[in-house]
C-alpha cells in the first residue's frame, strides 16, 4: 500500500473513496490503521490507563512492532535516533500525566535538532479536560513552544484526517516532532473509516523550489568570488543532498566546513572537507570561515555555537543563505542573497547554472593557503600525564581506526566525550553520526543508539558516553537486552561532569562545586546484572584490544574507559569568536 505521503496532492475528493471501505471500528482501532498505512514498522513506548484503548489495538497489529522502553524520556530519544538513522519518522506512544510530560525533553531536542517524531500521548476522558482530573496534563500547551504542531482530538471521525496531516507536517518542510493528544473517550468511540487517500492543508505549503533570480545572483556572486567555503548543517542530510554538495564542491573546488549538526553531510576524509566549524571546531575549517569572501551556507542556521558573537562573525564575506525554513534567513545572520528552498532542489539549480555558464570560480591559490595553514590545536591533543594513561582523544583516535572499515553509526551522549568524538571521529556519510546539538540533551545518546540499531540491525551502533550521562538513561539497558539489540556503549569514564568541571577550572577557579562524581556504579557489575558484557580498561597499550573485542562482542556491550579528570577539550586557538561562549557548553 502507498503511504498517504506518496500521495499528496493539492486537492482532497472524498467522493472518490470507495464506499465499500467504510467499516465501523473505535478511534483506537482507527490511529493504529493510519499508523500501518504510512508505513510505521516501530513504535517506542510505554503503556499507561489513558492510552488502554490504544495499546489494546495495538494488539491486533502484524506489521507494528512495539519497543517497551523503561521511561518515557528514553522512548522519545529512541524514536529520535531511530529517526536519524533511518531518515523516517520516528513514533512514540504513551500515556497522559506524567507518561507524557516525561517526553517533554525528547520533543525539545528533535525540535532543536529538526527530527520528525508523531507522540501520540492519551488524555484524560475530554469530559474532565480541566479539571485536574487524576493523571491529566495539559499536552498541547506544554509543548507549544518546543513542537511543529499539535493537536487535541476531540472527536473521533477526525482522528485519519489528523494522523496522516501529522506524518505530511512532520516531515515535509522543516521537520520536526508533532504532538497529537488522544482523550479516552475519543478512543473508545466509534467511527466510520475510510482510508484517506490525500492531505490538504491550505495554510501549509513549505517553500521547495528557490527562487530563480536569486539563484542566478548567487551563482554570479560564486564565479566571481577568490575564496568561496561552503557552511553546511544538518539540512542538507535531512534534504539528503550530500550528492549533490559533493558535486558541486568537486566542480568549483570549494572548500568544505560543516556545522556540528552537518557532520557527515560531507565526507571528511575528503581533500576538501574542512572539518567541523565552530567553539570547539576545526582549526582549518574556522580559520577558512574569518578569511573567506563568500560563504555558501546550506541548511544551517547560524547558531551561536558556529558564529560566537554575531557582529564580528566572517567580518570579509558575502554571505549565500539556503535554508528551508524562512524564518531562520535573518534571524541571527544577515545574508546578501537569501534562498528559502530545499537544500537539494537549490543545489541542483546550482549545478545547472555553472553548467550552463560554464565559469567557475579560481580557488587554487585559496586551497594551497588553507593546505599550508598552521595546525590544528588537535594535533597536541593525546598529550598525558603518564606513559600509561588514556586520552579522550586517544579513545577516539583507537575507535575511528576500528570503525573505518565497518557499517557504522556513532551516537554520542552530550560532554566532553561528544566534542572529543566531533574532534577525532571521521565521518564520510550521512546519517552515521547522531548527537543532540541544540538541546544538548545528557541522556539522549544512548537511547538513541537503541534507535539506530532498531531501524538499521546491520549496521555497528556504537554510544560513546560520559560517566555521568549515560546514567541519565542507564534503565534502558534493560531494553536494549530484552529485545536483543546489540549497541555497544564506550563510556569515559573521568569520574566527573567533565564538561562543567572543564569550565569551573577555566572560569571559577578550580572551585568545584557539585561536579565530581563518585565511583558509583561499578558499570561493568552493572553490565553484568542488565545481562550485557562488560569490560573496563584503563592502561593506554591495552586500549586498542579492548575496543576489538568490544565491537567483536555479541549482544549488548560496554566497556568502561578509565581516563584523568583533568583533561580538557580543546578549542580551536585561531576562531573568530567570544570565549566566554564555553559556559553554554553543556553540563559533562
Amino acid at each position: 500500500m502507498k503511504t498517504v505521503k506518496q500521495n499528496i496532492t493539492e486537492n482532497v475528493d472524498d467522493s472518490a473513496n470507495s464506499q465499500s471501505d467504510c467499516v465501523s471500528i473505535t478511534g483506537a482501532q482507527a490511529v493504529i490503521r493510519c499508523l500501518e498505512e504510512e508505513g510505521v514498522d516501530y513504535l517506542f513506548g510505554y503503556p499507561g490507563g489513558q492510552a488502554l484503548d490504544l495499546f489494546d489495538a495495538l494488539y491486533d497489529s502484524k506489521q507494528l512492532k512495539h519497543i517497551l522502553v523503561r521511561h518515557e524520556q528514553g522512548a522519545a530519544h529512541a524514536a529520535d535516533g531511530y529517526a536519524r538513522a533511518t531518515g523516517r519518522p520516528g513514533v512514540v506512544l504513551v500515556t497522559s500525566g506524567p507518561g507524557a510530560t516525561n517526553t517533554v525533553t525528547g520533543i525539545a531536542c528533535a525540535y532543536m535538532d529538526s527530527v520528525p517524531l508523531i507522540v501520540i500521548s492519551g488524555q484524560v476522558d475530554s469530559r474532565v479536560i480541566g479539571t485536574d482530573a487524576f493523571q491529566e496534563s495539559d499536552m498541547t500547551g506544554i509543548t507549544l513552544p518546543i513542537c511543529k504542531h499539535s493537536y487535541l482530538v476531540k472527536e473521533a471521525h477526525e482522528l485519519p484526517r489528523i494522523l496522516h496531516e501529522a506524518f505530511y507536517i512532520a516531515t515535509t518542510g522543516r521537520p520536526g516532532p508533532v504532538i497529537i493528544d488522544i482523550p479516552s473517550d475519543v478512543a473508545r468511540a466509534y467511527l466510520d473509516y475510510q482510508p484517506l487517500t490525500s492531505v490538504h492543508i491550505s495554510s501549509y505549503k513549505p517553500t521547495i523550489k528557490g527562487n530563480s533570480r536569486q539563484i542566478k545572483q548567487a551563482v554570479q556572486l560564486m564565479e566571481s568570488s577568490l575564496r568561496p567555503l561552503l557552511l553546511v548543517g544538518g539540512g542538507v542530510i535531512t534534504s539528503g543532498a550530500s550528492e549533490q554538495l559533493l558535486t558541486l564542491a568537486q566542480r568549483l573546488q570549494i572548500p568544505v566546513a560543516t556545522t556540528f549538526m552537518g557532520k557527515g553531510a560531507f565526507p571528511e576524509s575528503h581533500s576538501l572537507s574542512l572539518g567541523v566549524a565552530g567553539i570547539h571546531g576545526n582549526g582549518r575549517a574556522n580559520q577558512a570561515l574569518s578569511q573567506a569572501d563568500v560563504i555558501i551556507a546550506v541548511g544551517m542556521r547560524f547558531s551561536d555555537r558556529v558564529t560566537g558573537e554575531a557582529p564580528r562573525f566572517a567580518a570579509q564575506a558575502q554571505i549565500i543563505h539556503i535554508d528551508i525554513d524562512p524564518a531562520e534567513i535573518g534571524k541571527n545572520i544577515m545574508p546578501s542573497i537569501p534562498i528559502v528552498g530545499d537544500a537539494t532542489q537549490v543545489l541542483t539549480s546550482f549545478i545547472e547554472q555553472f553548467e550552463k555558464s560554464g565559469v567557475y570560480p579560481e580557488t587554487s591559490k585559496w586551497l594551497a593557503k588553507l593546505t599550508d595553514g598552521r595546525k590544528d590545536c588537535f594535533s597536541a591533543a593525546d598529550h598525558c600525564c603518564s606513559s600509561v594513561c588514556i586520552t579522550g582523544p586517544q579513545v577516539m583516535r583507537a575507535l575511528d581506526a576500528l570503525l573505518s572499515d565497518r557499517c557504522a553509526i556513532v551516537t554520542t551522549e552530550v560532554g566532553q566525550h561528544q566534542m572529543w568524538a566531533s574532534q577525532f571521529l571521521t565521518i564520510d556519510r550521512p546519517r552515521t553520526f547522531i548527537s543532540s546539538g541544540g538541546l544538548g540533551a545528557m541522556g539522549f545518546g544512548f537511547p538513541a543508539a537503541i534507535g539506530a540499531q532498531i531501524g538499521n540491525p546491520s549496521s555497528t551502533v556504537v554510544c560513546i558516553a560520559g560517566d555521568g550521562s549515560f546514567q541519565m538513561n542507564v534503565q534502558e539497558m534493560s531494553t536494549a537486552a530484552a529485545y536483543g539489540v546489540s549497541v555497544k556503549v564506550v563510556i569515559i569514564n573521568n569520574g566527573s561532569l567533565g564538561m562543567v568541571r572543564q569550565m569551573q577550572r577555566l572560569f571559577f577557579d578550580g572551585r568545584y562545586s557539585q561536579t565530581e562524581l563518585p565511583p558509583i556504579p561499578d558499570f561493568v557489575k552493572l553490565a553484568q546484572a542488565y545481562s550485557w558484557q562488560g569490560a573496563r580498561v584503563s592502561k593506554a597499550e591495552e586500549l586498542s584490544i579492548a575496543l576489538d573485542e568490544l565491537l567483536k562482542t555479541q549482544g549488548p556491550a560496554l566497556l568502561d574507559v578509565v581516563i584523568e579528570p583533568d583533561e580538557l577539550v580543546c578549542s580551536a586557538s585561531d576562531m573568530p569568536l567570544n570565549s566566554q561562549i564555553h559556559m553554554t557548553d553543556g553540563r559533562e
